[in-house]
């Protein structure tokens, strides 16, 4: 496990300097801040003392340098916006996605597990014909159109859910969390019904079967151990997909998670903010990642022999 975990430690690090570099010279190229903050009738002195102020004077491979020296101590610099420190900035609001994210996948690991579980106990019945065409509708719709068509029905037409913001109670969670589960909802029912088909004929399942075992104990007792490599794997891969695409769901419901505090450190050239929310959530992304394959090593043992000591 040692040599597994070492490898894809090492393999994740080139496309984490990757990211740190991108987003230090994509940031520099949405334009100069000083135009942004300062008005239109600032002096050339004036634009020069804020430039010099925030380090905007020096060369970019200085401002890189610098840049690197402070990341690596996990000092990104104050927000342009609001003079907070950018990495509390980022820390407040990562909680919040990886709330949504988590919540998110709970329901839709527990859906996925019981109606795929229950359509491949009986193959080619009504229950899994209903399931699979509800699946593969709920995995071919964009989140965005659903956020939009959601805000739009129970939001502004019928009035029964609140469309922006975390103040109330749980029906402020309601829609960006449907948002978010109706694509890993739909993905795993199919991966789940696929693998129970699967365990479901073993020879093993035949014998608990002939010795009286009720169904309930066959799906969950028996098949579902073995049949949630699978089911994990794809699993961890979405959740991962979630803390990257919540910046969509995030924006649009005014959620005060990191998507939304991306996008508003982009439109107000907020580097300090952007460059530690992007650093943050490509780590986490590196470390789900890496969570993924040796959980997929621990149920998988020739995942562990494939590699190298």
């Amino acid at each position: 496990m040692v040599p597994f975990l070492r490898k894809r430690i090492l393999s994740s690090a080139i496309p984490l300097v990757c990211v740190v570099l991108g987003v230090f010279f994509l940031a520099r190229m949405t334009g100069n801040p000083v135009d942004l903050y300062l008005p239109l009738s600032a002096t050339a002195e004036q634009r020069a003392e804020f430039s010099a102020a925030q380090g905007f004077d020096l060369s970019i491979p200085a401002q890189l340098w610098n840049y690197l020296v402070d990341a690596a101590q996990l000092d990104f610099g104050t927000s342009l916006r609001t003079g907070q420190s950018a990495t509390s900035m980022v820390l407040d609001a990562f909680p919040v996605t990886l709330q949504l994210a988590g919540v998110t996948m709970l329901l839709a690991i527990t859906g996925a597990v019981l109606i795929g579980s229950l359509a491949a106990y009986r193959p080619n019945s009504l229950v899994d014909r209903i399931a699979s065409l509800l699946s593969m509708t709920a995995a071919s719709i964009p989140d965005f159109w659903f956020a939009v068509m959601g805000v739009l029905v129970f939001g502004v037409s019928l009035a029964w859910l609140p469309t922006s913001g975390t103040l109330g109670g749980p029906e402020v969670w309601v829609l960006p969390i449907a948002t978010l589960l109706i694509r890993p909802f739909g993905v795993l029912v199919q991966v789940v019904r696929g693998s129970m088909v699967s365990a479901l004929s073993a020879p093993y399942v035949k014998i608990a079967r002939s010795k009286g075992a009720t169904p309930r104990r066959v799906i969950f007792g028996h098949a579902l151990r073995n049949a949630v490599t699978p089911v994990l794997t794809v699993a961890g891969d979405l959740t991962v997909g979630l803390v990257n695409g919540a910046v969509i769901v995030e924006t649009i419901f005014g959620w005060p998670g990191i998507g939304k505090l991306m996008i508003d450190s982009i439109l107000q050239r907020d580097f300090a903010v952007l460059q530690a929310a992007v650093l943050l959530t490509a780590v986490t992304i590196f470390a789900l990642n890496i969570l993924v394959d040796v959980c997929h090593a621990l149920t998988d043992p020739r995942v562990r022999q494939a590699v190298p000591a």
